[in-house]
């Protein structure tokens, strides 16, 4: 043999995969191999190259050669099949049984065939190599990448008794957990496959029960989650908190659903947390990075930005933080960044949620609604509908953002949230103000610290020239919260009533909370220039007031209220 194959062996086991590639040149195209005469000796070299071409990320080649291997293998005289069967590509012999028997096995070849297809997001071929597995030559590994391939083909039953199979053998499988939750199986289902061990008197010993019980609340939480019981998940995952403290898989938990549903000082609170204790997690960054840009604070977000490339700059995460840092600067720039986390991860739906916003902000409607879909289509949530809800108001589709107001409605009945974007298609027509109205007095009866309700609450009394009960609203909700989008709104509300002075005392008020808040440095300037009785719509002044605000809609509000 020119190459001895157990230097190819050394070489993969110690991680030198670039040159155990090369090193499977030689071995591929020795020789002293007769591609007629030792066809297993082919099929096994073909192997290990492919394993060497899989480890170095060279995804295609490696398929090629794989096939190529099983190509050999089926010419092999088909004897003594059991031995043959019992062999696997993990034992690497540096020659062949006397029978000619090849050393490798014909479903581990085809599930590295098919982990190449996944990750090279070629899903469908991927699938159907996996569905040439006989079920019972599964194992543990192949049946949860069997049932990512279902659930991504949204063939619904057969994933989910593929991630129940995984949790058979292991019960200790958080992803095929969350899956199965997120595949609408009950919790109870889900603890039927956890560990049971009751002693004589029929009841599982007190160890193994506390043990366990931290498992039960997870399947909770991430039931609740996925039926959108928020709070109840919540909840749930704060116990597990005590209990694991600094656990930063549960924080990262809780701080997605807190992104979701508008909970932004609390996600940011346990991002930041998640940060000290492992600041090279990137995990979830980008909702980070969408919340810091929210609360406008750019060094935090250039800092998370900068920190995130220099841990692993081909994340999709990484390419949706970098779109919300050039976002309002840069628009087509980011785009190109939201697209290119799709192209990475084609279900990452962040960089969809993304996508459509600046699709929003660069008045594109229609291709929002695609992106928004894209996003709901992988896992609905409030950010979704509430981004469908906008994209089909700015093409006057009014029947089309109630169907998929109300869809927020019904997944999610205990939302404020999803009660005010009712209302928000509502108040889009005049003759519609009045169930406007209800839906956002129910969302404040619901969740009365809710500030989105409130203002929108607030937009409407001054559509209606009720500025005065516009006023009080505001002023109520100032006496228990300190927010500066309650000053910059009451702010341009005293401005259109020509209460100039106390309107600038809001401004200042809501720029000493935050600094960085774009619509109230631009209405403080518009307000001193009308207090000094200069027009502040002059078209010499336009020029210097191009920037976007980073809300996009507090200058347009004020400019009609003025």
């Amino acid at each position: 043999m020119d190459v001895p194959k157990d230097q190819m062996s050394t070489l993969l086991d110690c991680g030198l995969y670039n040159s155990a590639q090369m090193l499977g040149c030689f071995l591929v195209s020795s020789s002293s191999v007769n591609n007629d005469s030792s066809p297993h000796l082919k099929a096994e070299n073909l192997a290990l190259h492919g394993d060497a071409l899989f480890r170095d990320k060279e995804y295609k080649r490696a398929i090629h050669v794989y096939k190529q291997a099983l190509q050999y293998h089926k010419i092999i005289p088909k004897i003594n099949a059991t031995t043959r069967s019992s062999l696997s590509t993990s034992n690497r012999s540096s020659s062949p049984n006397s029978f000619n028997v090849s050393a490798i096995n014909e479903n581990e070849v085809k599930f590295k065939i098919a982990s190449c297809h996944c990750a090279i997001n070629e899903n469908r071929a991927a699938l159907a190599e996996m569905e040439t597995i006989p079920s019972k030559s599964r194992n543990l590994q192949m049946n949860l990448l069997l049932g990512k391939l279902y659930r991504y083909s949204k063939h619904i039953r057969p994933a989910i008794a593929c991630y129940k199979e995984c949790l058979r053998h292991c019960p200790y499988i958080i992803e095929a957990i969350t899956s199965l939750a997120e595949l609408g199986v009950q919790a109870k289902d889900i603890f039927s496959l956890l560990p049971q061990t009751p002693n004589r008197s029929g009841r599982p010993p007190f160890d193994q029960f506390e043990s366990n019980r931290w498992l039960q609340r997870y399947v909770e939480a991430q039931c609740c989650i996925a039926s959108n019981d928020y709070k109840g998940g919540l909840e749930l995952f704060s116990e597990l908190l005590q209990r694991f403290p600094n656990n930063v898989h549960i924080l990262l938990e809780m701080a997605k659903v807190e992104a979701i549903i508008g909970k932004n000082d609390e996600a940011i609170m346990n991002f930041e947390k998640i940060r000290s204790v492992d600041p090279y997690v990137v995990k979830y960054m980008d909702e980070y990075a969408m919340l810091l840009k929210l609360k406008s604070d750019p060094l935090k977000l250039n800092k998370l930005v900068h920190d995130l490339l220099n841990i692993d700059p081909a994340r999709p995460e990484v390419f949706v933080a970098l779109s919300v840092l050039c976002e309002g600067k840069d628009d087509r720039a980011a785009l190109t960044n939201a697209e290119k986390s799709i192209r990475i991860d084609e279900r990452h739906i962040t960089g969809h949620i993304v996508k459509g916003n600046l699709f929003l902000s660069m008045n594109q409607p229609e291709a929002a609604v695609v992106a928004f879909r894209s996003a709901q289509e992988l896992r609905p949530d409030l950010r979704s509908y509430q981004g469908l809800v906008r994209s089909y108001l700015a093409v006057s589709k009014t029947k089309e953002a109630l169907y998929a107001a109300r869809e927020a409605m019904k997944a999610m009945p205990q939302s404020a949230k999803a009660l005010k974007l009712v209302g928000d298609v509502y108040a889009s027509n005049s003759s519609g103000r009045e169930k406007a109205k209800k839906f956002y007095e129910s969302g404040l009866r619901l969740e009365p610290g809710y500030l989105g309700a409130a203002l929108a609450l607030v937009d409407l009394h001054v559509m209606e020239g009720r500025n005065y009960e516009a006023v009080t609203l505001l002023e109520r909700y100032l006496k228990d919260w300190t927010d500066d989008s309650l000053h910059v709104k009451l702010a341009q509300i005293l401005a259109a009533t020509n209460m100039l002075q106390d309107s600038l005392s809001h401004y200042q008020a809501a720029l000493r909370i935050n600094p960085q808040n774009e619509s109230a440095k631009k209405g403080l300037e518009r307000l001193e220039k009308l207090m000094k009785g200069v027009d502040p719509d002059a078209p010499e002044e336009e020029e210097e007031n191009d920037g976007d605000d980073g809300d996009g809609d507090g200058d347009a509000e004020e400019a009609e209220l003025l």
